[in-house]
């Protein structure tokens, strides 16, 4: 993926618990960008299903993915930008949200299974059944070297891991 010119949206994506709503939100407010939480596109029946403890399926998932990027689409397209925040665990995943473009850029959060599992256990009022985050691992397509991702890790500070990700993609902070 060739770098043209200048980025319109940032998809952070990782496992449940790689805390990719407060990296989104850092990253927004430290460079003046709105943030999207991508589960906000899941349409009622995926909510639903969700809510009833049933996993999506990849049928489920793609009007979900496709509705993320056509929200992309439409920011870019009005020069506006955006962080969002998505689990985009799969590559194929990555190809719907990006499709090509080259003004948007994916941020994988990375961490151990221990650090994250770590992390979720002393959540507030957040329960994770123990077999999920293995399951979110096993689903877990590394970003290849041919998408351009960002690969950062997860064990600093939410001040030190947002200053990592906008030295590393070059963006001017607002």
């Amino acid at each position: 993926m060739g770098q043209g010119g200048p980025l319109c949206a940032l998809i952070v994506m990782g496992v449940s618990g790689a805390g990719k709503s407060t990296i989104a939100e850092a990253l927004a407010g430290r460079l003046g960008w709105r943030c999207e939480d991508g589960d906000r596109f899941h349409p009622e029946t995926n909510v639903a299903k969700m809510s009833a403890g049933e996993p999506l399926t990849d049928e489920d998932r793609w009007p979900w993915l496709k509705a993320i990027a056509d929200e992309i689409d439409r920011l870019c397209g009005k020069q506006q930008r955006a962080v969002f925040a998505c689990s985009a665990l799969r590559r194929a995943y990555r190809d719907v949200l990006v499709h090509g473009r080259d003004d948007v850029r994916i941020v994988f959060l990375d961490g151990t299974k221990e650090l994250i599992a770590g992390r979720l256990a002393a959540r507030k009022g957040h329960f994770m059944p123990p077999g999920l985050l293995d399951s979110q691992f096993e689903t877990l397509e590394r970003p290849a070297p041919d998408e351009g991702a960002v690969t950062v890790s997860i064990d600093a500070t939410v001040a030190a891991i947002a200053d990592d990700i906008v030295r590393r993609l070059q963006i001017d902070s607002a």
